[in-house]
C-alpha cells in the first residue's frame, strides 16, 4: 500500500554519556517510479526501511502498489516543491537516493535533459546542505567517464569534464557529477555510482533496452546490429546503490557494471530463453547509421524511445571495457549472469502482460 502520509517511525539508537537519544532513519529515492528507483525501493522496504519516494506531480505508475512507502509528489527542477521530502517532527538522519534523470539516446539537443539532470542535481544539493543529510548517493553514468582508446581498462575518476564525454545525456552526467564532488569539499557526505547500461525486470516504463527486449518477443526485431555494451542488472545496481549509503567513502566513485555482450549475443540469449526466432540478420554500423535519423522520426511518431539513433549507434561501438572491482571491495557488490537476468525479464514481461502471450 502506498502511503500519502507523513512517517517518521523507522529509528536508531544513538548512545552517549548522558542519555539514550531515539534518531528516526529515512531513505529519500528520488525518480522512485523509474527502472532503478522503484528497484531500489522495493529492496528498501524489504529491509524494513522507511521510504519516501519523489515521483512528478502528474505521475502514475503500478510499480509500487502494495509497497509500504510514502510518495511525495514533486518535481527535481522546483526545489520547493521537494522540501515535503524532509518534514519531520523528530531528529531524523536522511540518506538521499537520487536516481532522477533523463536517459536520452538523442542525436539533437534537448533542454530539458539538461534541466532534469544538471539543475535538478542543484536543487537535490542545495536540499541536502539545507538538511544536514547523513549520506547523499548520487547516480551518475559510466557514459559520464571518458573513453581510453585501444580498449584500456575503464576505472573510476575524481574530475569530470563534459568536454572529454561525447553526446548530450554524458555531458549532462559529467557536470552534475563534477557538481556533486564539488560539495563534497563544502562538507557534504556524498558518494557517486556510475551503472552501465541497466537491464531487467520491474521496468514499467520504456527504458531502451526493455523495449528491445519487447520488440524481439513480439516479432518487431527482425534484424540486428554489430556491437554490443556492458549491461548490468537493476537489481544489482540497486544493492550496489544501498551498500553505497553506508559502505561507500565519502567523495568516492563506484562503477556498477557487469560484462560486455554484443547484441547479436543478447538477442540469441532471448531466442533460447523464449523460444522465438532467431535473429539472423546482422546489419553493419555504417547502414545502420545511415537510417538513424528515420528511426528517430518512426519511433517519434509512435510516441515511442527510438529503438537506436546515431548515438546509441556511437556507444555499441565504444569502448565498455569497465571494471568493477572497487566496488566488489568496497561495498560487496556482485552482479549476476547476464543470461539470469533476461530470463527474468522476459518472466516479468510475460507476467505483467507487456508483451504478447
Amino acid at each position: 500500500m502506498i502511503k500519502l502520509t507523513k512517517i517518521c517511525n523507522h529509528s536508531i539508537m544513538i548512545l552517549n554519556s548522558k542519555r539514550v537519544k531515539i534518531m528516526n532513519k529515512i531513505y529519500i529515492v528520488t525518480g522512485a517510479f523509474g527502472h532503478l528507483g522503484n528497484t531500489i525501493v522495493r529492496k528498501l522496504v524489504a529491509l524494513g526501511e522507511t521510504v519516501r519516494g519523489l515521483v512528478l506531480p502528474n505521475e502514475t505508475s503500478p510499480a509500487l502498489e502494495g509497497y509500504n512507502v510514502e510518495v511525495v509528489k514533486g518535481n527535481v527542477c522546483d526545489i520547493n516543491s521537494m522540501e515535503p521530502l524532509f518534514a519531520c517532527e523528530e531528529p531524523t538522519e536522511f540518506y538521499v537516493i537520487h536516481t532522477a534523470g533523463i536517459v536520452s539516446i538523442s542525436s539533437r539537443y534537448l533542454q530539458k535533459v539538461y534541466d532534469v539532470n544538471v539543475n535538478g542535481t542543484k536543487n537535490i544539493i542545495e536540499l541536502c546542505k539545507r538538511n544536514h543529510v547523513k549520506r547523499f548517493v548520487h547516480v551518475s553514468s559510466v557514459h559520464a567517464i571518458p573513453e581510453p582508446d585501444n580498449n584500456q581498462t575503464i576505472h573510476e575518476i575524481n574530475q569530470f569534464n563534459e568536454k572529454s564525454v561525447v553526446g548530450l545525456y554524458a555531458k549532462t552526467k559529467a557536470i552534475a557529477t563534477q557538481l556533486v564532488l564539488d560539495s563534497v569539499k563544502d562538507g557534504l557526505d556524498a558518494v557517486i555510482v556510475h551503472p552501465s547500461g541497466i537491464i531487467g525486470p520491474n521496468d514499467y516504463g520504456h527504458a531502451h533496452l526493455t523495449q528491445l527486449i519487447m520488440d524481439y518477443l513480439d516479432g518487431r526485431l527482425t534484424a540486428c546490429v554489430k556491437g554490443g555494451y556492458d549491461f548490468v542488472d537493476v537489481r544489482d545496481v540497486a544493492d550496489g546503490i544501498i551498500s553505497a549509503c553506508h559502505n561507500g567513502e565519502k567523495g568516492e566513485c563506484y562503477i556498477l557494471s557487469n560484462r560486455y555482450c554484443s547484441i547479436p549475443d543478447l538477442l540469441n540469449n532471448l531466442h533460447q530463453i523464449s523460444g522465438k526466432k532467431k535473429i539472423k540478420t546482422i546489419l553493419p554500423l555504417w547502414i545502420a547509421k545511415a537510417t538513424a535519423p528515420l528511426s528517430e522520426i518512426y519511433y517519434k511518431l509512435k510516441k515511442q524511445p527510438p529503438l537506436y539513433t546515431s548515438y546509441s549507434l556511437h556507444t555499441l561501438k565504444s569502448n565498455a571495457n569497465f571494471t568493477h572491482k572497487k566496488a566488489n571491495r568496497q561495498l560487496g557488490y556482485q552482479p549476476r549472469d547476464l543470461k539470469l537476468t533476461l530470463k527474468d525479464t522476459v518472466d516479468w514481461l510475460r507476467i505483467n502482460r507487456r508483451v504478447k502471450a
